[in-house]
Parts: structure tokens; sequence; C-alpha cells
């Protein structure tokens, strides 16, 4: 397999002094605004018999449950044959309110076998300040299937053991956020990025006046908020919508080691350098060979052979092929497309480029920042 079939190049740029613009919606996320992982402990009933059947931690979590209802029990009297002991997770959005719905996802913990048909008792679901911010329950969406026989043969489809409740949660808390009483609001670039700061700051204050927008770092752009709270919304939702010049991406080459896939960035360059690549292949051929011996006896005038058994005898061919190297020659300030071709009309394997690439590191040659996962 030719070496160009393994690259994924990505050119960041159509020129060299062309720049990307891009709204601020898709390179920065607001400071506080941001989504708040929950999570509960519940059970899931109504198992067709693939439950966590005698396990303990499932045992005492239903005679936990029923006690809640004036009932006593003893473990021993309980069976979770039908019972799955299950964790469930869920994204708690920015600015969601009491009463709305979340979707959830409910996973096995135990020795569940299945969570079809199942239907999740009420679960509180907490967040990491310890706090109950929703509450889940509903019945089971589950896209794997799993069966067994009588033999030990069994068939796996997808993921039984996980399952999913649309709309499941309900919020009873929200959490609070700073976006109408702060001075500032903070926007983080996805990327950070010296130039890209500053020209979002200049887009910004061009839109908005002289000093609305100042660029804090590489990372973060403060952005001057209404005192007004009711005009906050409509001032963020004319903010983001900006169009900024993003600066073109840093000279890299990236190589996943394990796959083969390498990514050169469009701003990668070589200066001169001559490289030379060649391969020796060394094959082993075994072709051993049945001897049949035989055995005399002889008794007074008569002479009797008598055949025995074959004797293999190894035989090994040992031959070496060594190819001519080869060698190119990259010119001063060489482009991406240079580059590729040149190494792609050597037919260099993924660990031949490796090599390649370091080596040209290692001279100086290579402009670029090789990074290798």
């Amino acid at each position: 397999m030719r070496l160009g079939r393994l690259f994924i190049i990505l050119s960041f740029c159509l020129g060299a002094n062309l720049a990307l613009a891009e709204r601020v919606k898709d390179i920065t996320s607001m400071a506080g605004i941001r989504s708040n992982q929950l999570v509960g402990y519940g059970l899931v009933v109504g198992l067709a018999g693939t439950g966590d059947g005698g396990s303990g931690l499932t045992l005492q979590s239903m005679q936990a449950m029923v006690s809640r209802f004036g009932l006593v029990t003893d473990v021993s009297g309980l069976n979770a044959r039908n019972v799955a002991a299950v964790m469930v997770t869920a994204d708690l959005p920015a600015f969601t309110k009491p009463g709305q719905a979340l979707d959830i996802t409910v996973s096995t913990v135990g020795a569940a076998k299945s969570l079809r048909g199942g239907t999740l008792l009420m679960t509180p679901l907490l967040g990491a300040d310890g706090e109950t911010y929703a509450i889940a329950q509903g019945n089971m969406v589950v896209g794997g299937l799993g069966v067994e026989g009588a033999d030990g043969s069994s068939l796996l489809v997808n993921i039984p053991t996980v399952g999913r409740i649309p709309r499941g949660a309900t919020v009873e808390k929200m959490v609070p956020t700073s976006f109408l009483e702060a001075e500032y609001m903070i926007l983080n670039l996805h990327k950070g990025d010296f130039t890209t700061a500053n020209n979002m700051a200049e887009a910004i204050n061009g839109i908005f006046g002289p000093e609305v927008a100042v660029p804090l770092d590489a990372n973060s752009v403060r952005v001057q908020a209404p005192v007004d709270p009711a005009q906050r919304v409509s001032f963020a939702s004319l903010l983001e919508n900006i169009e900024v010049d993003t600066a073109e991406p840093p000279a890299r080459v990236i190589v996943n080691s394990r796959t083969g896939t390498v990514v050169i960035g469009g701003n990668v360059r070589v200066s001169p350098a001559a490289v030379t690549h060649g391969s020796m292949t060394v094959k082993v051929k075994e072709n051993p060979n049945a001897v049949q011996g035989n055995t005399v006896v002889t008794n007074g005038d008569q002479t009797i052979i008598a055949p025995t058994p074959p004797t293999i005898v190894p035989q090994s061919n040992v031959g070496i092929n060594e190819e001519q190297a080869r060698a190119f020659v990259f010119d001063p300030g060489v482009s991406l497309t240079s580059l590729v071709d040149s190494i792609n009309a050597v037919g260099a394997t993924p660990a031949d480029l490796v090599a390649i690439l370091e080596a040209l590191r290692e001279a100086g040659a290579l402009k670029a920042e090789l990074i290798i996962i």
C-alpha cells in the first residue's frame, strides 16, 4: 500500500496571508456558563430474570427501599433476580429551571445481564456539592440485547447493561450563575492564541466602542457587560455573532504511531536537506527433503532389502534483497504539497515516515513541531 493512502492532510489555511473568519460563539465559551454533572444511585425493577440475583448490595438497597413504606423484612427473604442496582447520570445545562426535564443514562453496577424492560424507581440526582438537583424515574430504553442458552452459549448485541430514559429526570433546583450580576463577561477561547485574542478584542471594540473588550491573555478576553440586566441577553446575542479573524495555527506534524495516520499543517516548511531512504529484505525459505533409507539383511545365499521409514533432512535457502537507496532533496521553503509528494515517491511506510520526519527535525530542517501520539 502506498503511503499516500495513509495520509490525512489538513491544510489549515488557503494561503500564506489569508485568515479565516469565525463567529465568537464557535471559538469561545463564556466563563461561568457551563453544564454540571449529576449522579445518583437507584434500582431498576421489572426485569425478566436478568437482575443481580443474590448481590448483597442490591438486597440491602431493596430492604432500605421497602422500609420507606413502613414494611419490615429481612434480607434473607428478598431476591434480586428481577432487580438491578444502577448508577444514573445526567448533564444539567446552564440556566435550566425547576420543572424542566433532562435525559438520563442508567448503567448497572452489579451482576445484572440486561436492563431491557426495566423501570427505574425514583432516584435523587446529586451535584458535586452533595445537593439534590433533579429526580429521575421512568421506563428504560435499551438498545442492546443479550441471549444465553442452557449449554452456556450466549449472544450479545450492543450493550444491554446501559440504557437511557429520554426526559427521565425533572429538575428540582437551579444552579446559580453570575450572568446577571457580574460586571464583566469573560470569553475563553477553545484554543488559546494571542493573535486570535487580540483580533477578537479589536472586532468587539469596532462594534461596541473602544475599551469595551480587553484581551487578558492568550485564552481570555474580558468584555464590559451592560449595567441593566435586561440588556444582557441581547448584548450576549450580538456578541456571540461577531466574526473574528482567527490566527493561522502553528506549524505542526502529528503522527499517530498506532494507526499510521499523519496530519500535517498547512504552515509546515522544510529548509534545504537531502534524504536517503532504502531498505533491506531477508527471506528464509525452508525446503525439507524426505530421504528413503533401506535395511539390507543377508541370510545365507539370500539378501533381503527392506525399506525403512523416510528421514526428513532440513534444507534452508536464505536470500537477501537490498533495495537501492533513493535520495531526494528539499529546496528552500518547500511547501506541504512538495513534502508529501517527495515522501510518497520513495514508497515509505508509516514507520519510515516517522524516522524521516524525526531525522529532519534533528537536522533542523523541519520547520514544525513534531508530535507523536
